[in-house]
């Protein structure tokens, strides 16, 4: 295997303009957001065109990218606003965009054919031939299906000279590249065009046809009735094996989560890329990183198909229910140094005394004490009980902007 002349990029969802400058500061390479329209994210919050150009701005003032999904299976009455908002989007300074659909792809050729493109995993791209069939319409990136095995990644980057991303870490779709219609067929929303329900992470029962008043549970080896409820894909352990095989862009899925999992998860994996980079014959995922990945909010974890089609093992039959270690209770907003306290704003109820758990920015770990609590005014305050309360703590040591405070879940 040669090795890459480029360190591989870490890229990072960004539902809002929040998430994605959390992402970029925890050490995202590069974030991928959805505007107001063409994008299949239709409830994250999600980018005005004004918002996306801060997004921008604020990226490459650190030498990062902003990628934009357009990646909505178009119908004909999608194609109208279109070209104005790709020449909207590329005047916002965005560094590519994300594209499934052959028609869009098209009119994005024809109207801005400067614009950096990226096939989405929406496409489904799971061979060398079509990664081929996209070069050669003009891809600068490929994003693989989820449903590749890790050999069939190799063989991909062994026959191709195109640009590889894939995902490395979140949810995964019951639906072949998430390409679904039960969203559609039983609430309307359409998954293909950013509206989906997760209608497969409920709770189903059998119906006979002659007794329709009767439900009877689906079991599956006796053990409940979720029966399209997928693990979480974690790969964390495989970042050699995926960037040997010619991945170039490590992608972490959640647009629609906290800022907790965002930073988290990025500052886990900023950490396993550069373990790799830095000595790629010594990497080893140590136990802290791994407990880490368990203080967010995720269901339980799998390799996908990394070795294979996943079999019984890669669902959860019992429940659709997350599960995490640990509570969000609190964002740094700043430090002064000279009066050696540090402002906070409050996520979750906290009190004065209470010892907390802090991540920062740059990936350091320590338990924090809430000292000498005080409330806006700079009065004295045993806790801070309302959403998103602003207040102060005593602290010697320098808390870095956007560090996260939080509280291990007592079962």
């Amino acid at each position: 295997m040669t090795r890459m002349k480029n360190k591989p990029e870490l890229l990072a969802p960004a539902g809002n303009m929040e998430k994605c400058k959390i992402a970029l500061r925890y050490g995202a390479d590069a974030v991928y957001l959805g505007g107001k329209m063409f994008g299949l994210r239709a409830f994250a919050n999600n980018f005005s065109i004004e918002e996306i150009a801060e997004a921008a701005a604020y990226a490459h003032g650190l030498g990062k990218k902003v990628y934009v999904t357009v990646n909505i299976f178009a119908h004909n009455e999608d194609l109208a606003r279109l070209p104005d908002y790709l020449l909207e989007l590329q005047q916002a300074g965005v560094d590519a965009l994300l594209i499934s659909d052959l028609g869009v792809w098209n009119v994005a050729r024809q109207t801005v054919p400067e614009m950096p493109l990226h096939v989405s995993t929406q496409a489904n791209t799971s061979n060398w031939a079509a990664v081929q069939a996209w070069k050669a319409l003009g891809a600068e990136r490929v994003v693989l299906a989820r449903e590749l095995s890790l050999e069939e990644i190799r063989e991909i980057g062994a026959r191709t000279d195109v640009e590889l991303e894939a995902f490395v870490h979140g949810a995964m779709c019951i639906s072949y590249s998430g390409r679904c219609l039960l969203s559609s067929y039983l609430t309307g929303r359409d998954g293909n065009r950013g509206a989906c329900a997760q209608a497969c992470r409920w709770e189903y029962s059998l119906i006979e046809k002659n007794r329709s008043d009767e439900g009877f549970d689906i079991e599956e080896d006796e053990r409940g009735t979720y029966v399209m409820n997928s693990k979480d894909l974690c790969l964390i352990d495989h970042i050699p094996d995926l960037i040997e095989a010619g991945i170039c862009s490590l992608k972490i899925e959640g647009r629609m989560k906290s800022i907790h999992y965002v930073a988290t998860v990025v500052s886990v994996y900023r950490k396993a890329i550069d373990a790799y980079w830095n000595d790629p014959k010594k990497y080893q995922v140590p136990d802290e990183w791994r407990q880490e990945l368990e203080k967010v909010s995720h269901r339980p974890y799998t390799k996908g198909f990394a070795f294979g089609k996943p079999g019984s093992d890669g669902q959860v039959y019992t429940t659709s229910s997350y599960e995490q270690t640990h509570d969000f209770v609190g964002i740094v907003l700043a430090y002064d140094a000279d009066a050696k306290r540090a402002y906070i704003e409050q996520r979750n109820n906290v009190k004065n005394g209470e010892v907390l758990e802090l991540l920062m920015p740059d990936g350091e770990l320590f338990p924090l004490t809430l000292e000498d609590m005080r409330n806006a005014d700079g009065e004295s305050i045993d806790c801070a009980p309302h959403a998103q309360q602003k207040f102060s703590i005593v602290s010697d040591r320098a808390l870095m902007p956007d560090s996260l405070l939080r509280r291990k879940v007592i079962c």
